[in-house]
């Protein structure tokens, strides 16, 4: 961005003090003999310049559009982009050729429609949210949500005047039974962030009827499951996770039907939660390794909790495919493979200073509010992601103090457990005896 902005000031301000040849055809005022001079007349003047010539030739590798705008040929195009007879794009707060590619891409990996992207996996939800439900409306959530979710839910319920029914996501029939006439939509979670529960997506779509159901698939991304075959409407994640997968973008992304991707990329449009082309462009990059991360991710994870299942210092383990978690059966069947990076793993007592004590003898796997880079890290829910829930209410959800989420990267598995190993030894050595 800086390069962009100082650029014209640094050319403008070495022109005076450089030769300018008469003969040079880029500096010619004569600019008819430079080749691109019927496409671009006038181009001596430095404002215009930069304009890559035309080539018989593509780039090997997707460009990036960094443009504000697109330049127009005349009114009926203008016209016909407006109908639909046309393909292009005009403002790229609408729209732009990295978000269309990336919308295309998600929704080829989901098996829907259309696909569209948002500057965040919040900037999705909620142009969803405010796309379905107007005031006075009823939506159904379950249980077990990430926490931010549930926080934009609280406000636009304040706000709009809402009606909210928490939902039991183990129990489908649950969801079926709170619909009424101002029921909009359902909202729940493939794999729920902290505590893993999994969800029955087809049993949910049954009960709920024509309610659309909409799916945060952030944990599992469609390489482990496509909610919309098995009957969701929407499905959306952050796209700064696993999709991305390196930890160095903001980005939304959601796939269902035409219509409903148009709408709510009109939504995006109007409270500015388009997405940045450069970004989509890094996502697209990320995708191409997407089967072979989460391949990788799913395989240590499941060694990980096994090790963390036997570990002294560890009470209790939240992954689905331990006998132990409460969908093991439910997961054991859509989720053979594995159910993405996370595992999460209360300490054995101790309350926030064995969570602090725990952090700071990682040093080699941080604490960072977030998952699904390309290196392991760590998180503490009741603190980041939970942390605008009163206490009460995060042990209703069963968050303890103690609760530890880790989000196993590229790393080899054997490293990490040693590491692991290492942490557990300088913090817990009586608790061991």
């Amino acid at each position: 961005m800086y390069v962009y902005d100082t650029m014209p000031m640094l050319i403008s301000l070495s022109l005076p003090a450089l030769p300018i040849c008469p003969e040079s055809p880029s500096m010619s005022q004569d600019s008819s003999s430079h080749p691109d001079s019927a496409s671009h007349p006038g181009q001596s003047h430095v404002s215009r310049m930069g304009f890559p010539r035309d080539s018989v030739t593509q780039p090997s590798s997707p460009p990036v559009y960094l443009t504000a705008a697109f330049d127009v040929p005349g009114i009926d195009v203008l016209y016909g982009m407006s109908a639909g007879t046309h393909h292009g794009h005009i403002y790229t707060r609408d729209s732009n050729p990295n978000h269309t590619a990336l919308a295309d891409s998600i929704a080829a990996l989901e098996g829907a429609e259309a696909g569209a992207v948002f500057a965040s996996g919040m900037g999705a939800l909620g142009s969803i949210l405010l796309t379905l439900l107007s005031q006075g409306d009823h939506l159904i959530v379950a249980n077990a949500l990430y926490g931010r979710s549930l926080q934009l839910v609280e406000r636009l319920r304040l706000q709009l005047g809402l009606t909210v029914t928490v939902a039991d996501v183990s129990n489908p029939a649950t969801f079926g039974a709170a619909v009424t006439s101002r029921t909009r939509l359902a909202l729940v979670e493939t794999v729920s962030n902290p505590l893993l529960e999994v969800a029955d997506i087809q049993a949910l779509a049954t009960s709920l009827g024509s309610i659309p159901l909409v799916v945060d698939a952030t944990f599992s991304t469609p390489e482990l499951i496509r909610p919309l075959s098995l009957g969701a409407s929407i499905v959306f994640h952050s796209a700064s996770k696993y999709l991305n997968g390196h930890g160095d973008l903001m980005l939304g992304v959601a796939a269902g039907s035409a219509n409903m991707m148009k709408r709510l990329t009109e939504t995006a449009s109007l409270f500015g939660q388009n997405a940045n082309p450069f970004e989509s462009w890094l996502c697209q990059r990320g995708l191409r390794t997407l089967p072979l991360r989460m391949k990788q991710t799913c395989d240590s994870t499941r060694k990980i909790a096994d090790f963390l299942a036997s570990h002294p210092a560890v009470r209790r383990v939240h992954y689905p495919l331990l006998t132990s978690h409460r969908s093991f059966q439910l997961a054991s069947r859509l989720y053979p493979h594995g159910t993405g990076g996370i595992v999460s793993f209360e300490l054995n007592g101790g309350g926030e200073a064995s969570v602090n004590q725990f952090i700071q003898h990682s040093t080699s796997i941080p604490f960072s509010p977030t998952l699904a880079d390309a290196r392991t890290t760590i998180s503490w829910p009741a603190g980041t992601s939970h942390k605008f829930m009163s206490a009460e209410r995060r042990a209703e959800m069963g968050i303890t103090t103690e609760l530890i989420r880790l989000s196993v990267g590229l790393e080899p598995h054997e490293l990490l457990i040693a590491e692991l190993t290492q942490v557990f030894d300088r913090i817990s050595p009586k608790k061991q005896m």
